[in-house]
């Protein structure tokens, strides 16, 4: 998958680990994935997926976390987190939030499937163990859209590892170097600003971009 990684990312991972802050942080992450993704979807849909979303977003923070611990890399974290939700709409047939097309779903769990199966996360079940005791709030799929086979904000071609794009442009395989001076009040909502979707993942790379990573 093909993510992107600047100060801010690093700053979110610091928070997530940090007591106080971190429950702070995680809200305000959870809100911000959610709008974005909702932001993909038709407008007569999102409303009726948001609370959905706001509880898968809230379990995969605690995933993130995990996943740091297990000794994953802070891109490679973050990327089983994409993974679950790609996971998740697929499963409720929301082909146009999927960062990832439907054939490359298998591949990406099996990069990962020894921290998966740790955690009983399949793509049935894509939050396994992290699932909230309260469960998640249901939302209506859309199978038809699966059906058709349309992938609008899916790219392909990034299965085989976790390509970042750091703030330069520049593409990287398996990510960068944590800086030694990250600050945690560059978080998102530490310093009452946000990431926005150019901040995050999902973006197309251009020709210049794989030739670096190549």
């Amino acid at each position: 998958m093909k993510l992107r990684q600047n100060i801010r990312h690093w700053a979110a991972k610091r928070a997530l680990t940090t007591p106080v802050v971190g429950g702070y942080v995680n809200d305000k992450l959870v809100g911000m994935h959610t709008d974005i993704f909702l932001n993909k979807a038709d407008e007569d849909r999102r409303e009726e997926r948001r609370d959905h979303l706001d509880d898968f977003f809230d379990a995969t923070m605690d995933t993130y976390v995990a996943a740091l611990d297990a000794g994953y890399p802070e891109a490679e974290a973050r990327e089983i987190t994409h993974v679950q939700a790609n996971f998740d709409f697929f499963n409720h047939g929301w082909a146009e939030m999927m960062e990832i097309p439907s054939g490359e779903l298998e591949e990406h769990y099996r990069r990962y499937e020894k921290f998966f199966e740790r955690y009983d996360i399949t793509i049935d079940d894509p939050l396994g163990e992290f699932r909230p005791a309260d469960g998640v709030a249901d939302a209506s799929g859309t199978p038809e859209r699966m059906a058709e086979g349309e992938f609008e904000n899916a790219v392909a071609g990034f299965a085989d590892d976790a390509y970042v794009e750091d703030a330069d442009g520049e593409l990287h395989v398996g990510g960068t170097d944590e800086p030694e001076d990250v600050d945690v009040s560059a978080a998102p909502g530490v310093d009452g600003s946000d990431l926005d979707e150019s901040d995050l993942d999902g973006d197309e790379v251009d020709d210049d971009a794989q030739a670096k990573a190549d």
